[in-house]
């Protein structure tokens, strides 16, 4: 492996920043051995830490984390925990399915609300809904699909058309959109860092020690780290969008990193402009639009914008957002952003994750393509169930197996032509 399996950010995550500093990171700097080796502390990691250790709890767990928690790209996401499919496991010809995916990324939603509801370190999980939103053409037939899924699904919706979006979120940019009462949003960074402290003891968590080298020996695994080196008799990978260098997902994960900004607290009568709503998330109708967020701290944040394998150049695209953020608030022309940061996700060519047993002692779950902190618990509770050989529902046919991506160069040039004619698609919606 090499310095691609773990991330390096040019900033530090605006949610991490707003909460205390960490004082109790532990390091991995001896050798030693364990049951279960879990790489990646992010909420598929640590979801399969602690359903492993429910399942078995005499197993001696250890989860590695390249960065420190909340720091990497689990607090770096916009903070929405959906109930319900995402638009690429919507499917509204086949019901059966559908509900199947629906009622299990319920129950995992409800694991999670459980799982943080006596945390010391509030994560500010609350149920808000959501709303999708279309600017022009591209937009408007996604959210049109989108409906049908929620019709189908009997699921309830608001259908919103520009002077109601006005009202409840302050925006005119939009010509029509849905409301769906099936999403909390939460602090994420907060939200991590609370589900790994309520990890039971059998769970050892390395921090700030980044894995730079697998190999299978005879019955284990040795995963090394700059300072030691970890025996394990199971390995999960879990990872994400740095497990494309690792066994069984080179040819169908990338890494693909967006950006966001964060504004400060606004004030009072600047917010008493912006709608009726005080705490929304809005996600965009077409897959390269622009998510926006209200805080109930009064903080307005910005995502947008996708780059292919390498971090693009932060200060530069701080002006893009603050560009995305003025077009739908002109009236915060002058605001600026008091974080701005990037990060990562896997990403895969038709949406469907990388997961199961690749090999002896061998589990994987990457390739969130941004769906990944309700789903990516979903798939890290089933990997541990797999492994102990409990029954678990038909992943692939559920939600879909990775389609294979050529090699680079071609990968890459593939990527930039098809994200091109994409963003020229729904550049309303950008």
């Amino acid at each position: 492996m090499n310095r691609s399996s773990y991330p390096g950010y040019q900033r530090p995550s605006g949610w991490n920043a707003l909460l205390p500093a960490r004082r109790d990171v532990r390091r991995l700097r001896d050798d030693r051995s364990c049951d279960v080796a879990i790489v990646g502390a992010g909420f598929t990691g640590v979801a399969t830490a602690a359903r492993w250790a429910a399942l078995e709890p005499g197993a001696d767990i250890v989860l590695l984390d390249a960065s420190t928690v909340g720091e990497g790209s689990p607090g770096r996401n916009s903070g929405f925990l959906l109930e319900i499919s995402l638009a690429n496991d919507a499917d509204a010809g086949n019901i059966a399915r559908m509900r199947e995916c629906n009622a299990l990324i319920s129950a995992t939603m409800e694991d999670i609300r459980m799982a943080v509801a006596g945390s010391p370190l509030p994560c500010r999980l609350q149920r808000t809904g959501t709303y999708r939103a279309a600017a022009g053409t591209a937009g408007l037939q996604a959210i049109d699909a989108y409906r049908g899924f929620l019709e189908a699904a009997g699921l309830p919706f608001d259908e919103l058309d520009r002077r109601m979006l006005q009202r409840r979120i302050g925006t005119t940019f939009y010509e029509r959109g849905l409301y769906s009462p099936h999403c909390y949003l939460a602090q994420p960074a907060a939200l991590i860092r609370s589900l790994t402290a309520a990890l039971p003891r059998q769970v050892t968590v390395f921090e700030e020690s980044p894995v730079i080298r697998l190999a299978r020996t005879t019955g284990d695994w040795s995963v090394s780290t700059p300072a030691a080196t970890l025996h394990a008799n199971e390995l999960v990978l879990a990872n994400n969008a740095f497990a494309q260098d690792l066994a069984g997902a080179r040819n169908r994960v990338a890494t693909i990193y967006t950006y966001a900004g964060l504004t400060a607290p606004l004030d009072g009568a600047v917010l008493d402009k912006l709608g009726s709503d005080t705490n929304w998330g809005l996600l965009p109708a077409h897959r390269l639009g622009t998510t926006l967020r209200r805080t109930d701290d009064g903080r307005i944040l910005v995502r947008s914008f996708y780059g292919y394998g390498k971090e693009g150049d932060n200060a530069a695209i701080a002006a893009r957002l603050a560009d995305c953020l003025q077009r739908r608030y002109p009236q915060l022309e002058n605001t600026a952003f008091e974080y701005v940061w990037s990060g990562a996700t896997g990403f895969t060519l038709n949406g469907a994750p990388q997961w199961g047993r690749f090999g002896p002692g061998l589990y994987i779950s990457a390739g969130c393509n941004g769906g990944g902190v309700v789903k990516g618990t979903l798939f890290g509770r089933l990997l541990a169930d797999l492994a102990l050989g409990r029954d678990v529902p038909e992943v692939a046919a559920l939600f879909g197996t990775p389609a294979w991506m050529p090699p680079e160069p071609i990968r890459r040039l593939g990527f930039e032509v098809l994200s091109a004619l994409e963003a020229r698609r729904g550049q309303a919606e950008i």
